[in-house]
């Protein structure tokens, strides 16, 4: 709630990766054109074992739940375009569909494109975290939101950060700014209504429904 204003809830959740810098930089680039972008992030998610917390119903819900959800929010975030359709591909393991081994596709309403490769079956030192943006005839790739290198954008090359910042103590910041001066909140309630439907409809696509959806 806001300071003072008991009957004017506020309410977010923990898309940090949004409010990274690194993702401010990228969003400013593409800004400045009006064509549509194509996005793959490619997630090296690590391998978990069956029984972990994360990947049970009654605890952490799966992977495409509890992480996945992250990484469509952050194409939502920088397309900043609804979600016009998804789909979803998920490798079979042992006779079953596993959570952790999939392609997602995102096609926006401005004609932009987003792959999500969430793979738990590479190698520990493949970067965690790649994204990787074309736009007319320019490139951006940002690797564990440590390391940003462009090609092609006039007056950028690169910015690299000491340590990495996924954006957790920015979207603290912008959480409690919001709290206390009050205005929007930090993260648009229908942007977080649309990711959370997207997210739950390709997890229901995991348990055998509907394979494209919009």
């Amino acid at each position: 709630m806001r300071l003072g204003e008991a009957s004017d809830p506020l309410l977010t959740v923990g898309f940090n990766r949004r409010f990274a810098p690194h993702t401010a930089k990228i969003k400013a680039l593409i800004e400045c054109t009006s064509a549509p972008k194509a996005f793959i992030l490619t997630v090296n998610a690590g391998a978990l074992p069956g029984d972990h917390w994360l990947r049970s119903d009654d605890q952490g819900g799966g992977r495409i739940l509890g992480e996945a959800c992250h990484y469509i929010d952050l194409l939502r975030h920088l397309a900043q375009s609804p979600i016009h359709h998804y789909q979803a591909a998920f490798a079979q393991e042992n006779m079953g569909v596993t959570d952790d081994v999939v392609t997602i596709t995102l096609s926006f309403a401005d004609g932009s494109l987003g792959t999500i490769h969430y793979f738990a079956n590479g190698h520990r030192r493949f970067p965690k975290e790649r994204l990787e943006v074309f736009c007319e005839g320019r490139v951006l790739q940002l690797d564990n939101f440590r390391s940003l290198r462009g090609m092609g954008w006039p007056g950028f090359r690169q910015m690299r950060l000491r340590s990495q910042d996924k954006g957790h103590s920015g979207e603290m910041k912008a959480f409690l700014e919001s709290v206390s001066c009050g205005g929007p909140p930090p993260i648009p309630l229908d942007e977080i209504l649309e990711v959370a439907r997207v997210t739950l409809a390709i997890n229901h696509m995991r348990r055998g429904g509907a394979m494209d959806e919009s």
